[in-house]
């Protein structure tokens, strides 16, 4: 029986290379779509990726350029297709608002009208996002909660979210929507705060640095493991009926609790250290999110195992064993 292809945009990210591992692992083909840049300086760009790159399948492409994507998919053929890639870090998306909706909405677009035009067969995986519930008007956030987002970066999804649904309903094309709440992993990139946490917190404990500067440490999320939810984006596309799902832990930590762990375990009291920075406050905030996640666990089996605790300390012995290592 002939391997399934799988195609990833955004594989060079945190979630693509969870997602091109737990792929390569069923025996999939999988291929992925990068910038040019990323081909040229693979240490670099590509650092996520260097333990299994030499089984996958890298083409050179970018979602503002729709012709690029069409001859992808053309050649491809792909059974599944993964839209991960977007400007995903919601601080840039209020300095940066015209790049971030031309390239998370058009590319949204720009793939999909490829998809239904060279290979409708092919199952679609959108990469949704609890920052598209916002202001939110129930606590915890389902599927159906109303959408209202605080961000540009959110409005993107929201309108990701629809074109995903349209073409499914006006095309019949087997299109899902994972709303998959705040997922970390030593493999997040360094301006989210997570990682910014955990980073700066190392280099404090070897001398590097004497402050970390954050804005509202008081901000409720759902925080949960990358390497459990990318594998729901894939059982997502393995059910009779496309559909959408949230995906969470149902349970909302603060900003300063995820410092106070990691802190505490390299024995470090963050107040210390704090600087509350009013220039990392987002024009408009977003207090508290908390995931339903009663619909993909009833017909997903949606279980993560690993726990906020067992997250944060992931996260710092990983950046403290790394940079001492490098000193």
């Amino acid at each position: 029986m002939k391997n399934k292809k799988a195609l990833i945009t955004g594989i060079t990210g945190q979630d693509g290379s969870y997602l091109a591992e737990h792929l390569l692992s069923l025996g999939y083909e999988v291929h992925g779509i990068v910038r040019r840049v990323a081909l040229e300086d693979p240490t670099h760009h590509l650092w996520r990726l260097l333990q299994i790159i030499d089984r996958l399948n890298l083409h050179s492409g970018t979602l503002e350029s729709f012709p690029a994507l069409y001859k992808i998919l053309r050649d491809v053929q792909p059974d599944e297709c993964y839209h991960l890639a977007a400007q995903s870090f919601v601080s840039i998306s209020f300095e940066d608002e015209f790049s971030t909706m031309q390239t998370n909405i058009n590319g949204t677009h720009y793939l999909l009208a490829a998809i239904k035009d060279t290979s409708p067969e092919c199952r679609f995986y959108f990469a949704g996002s609890s920052e598209m519930f916002g202001m939110v008007e129930e606590t915890p956030q389902r599927e159906k909660t109303r959408f209202h987002p605080r961000s540009v970066y959110g409005i993107t999804k929201v309108a990701g979210f629809e074109l995903t649904r349209n073409y499914r309903e006006a095309y019949d094309l087997f299109n899902c929507t994972g709303i998959l709440f705040n997922h970390e992993s030593p493999r997040r990139g360094f301006e989210f705060v997570t990682r910014k946490i955990s980073s700066t917190a190392a280099r404090i404990k070897l001398g590097l640095e004497k402050e970390i500067r954050l804005g509202n440490v008081d901000a409720k999320r759902d925080w949960g493991f990358s390497g459990e939810y990318v594998q729901m984006m894939h059982t997502m596309l393995q059910q009779d009926i496309p559909d959408d799902y949230v995906i969470g832990t149902g349970e909302t930590h603060s900003v300063r609790e995820f410092m106070q762990i990691v802190f505490e375990d390299l024995h470090l009291d963050y107040e210390d250290y704090l600087v509350i920075d009013p220039r990392f406050y987002r024009p408009a905030e977003v207090e508290i999110l908390v995931a339903d996640s009663s619909k993909a666990k009833e017909k997903l089996g949606w279980d993560p195992k690993v726990t906020f605790i067992e997250l944060a300390l992931k996260m710092i012995r990983y950046d403290y064993d790394n940079l001492k290592k490098g000193l």
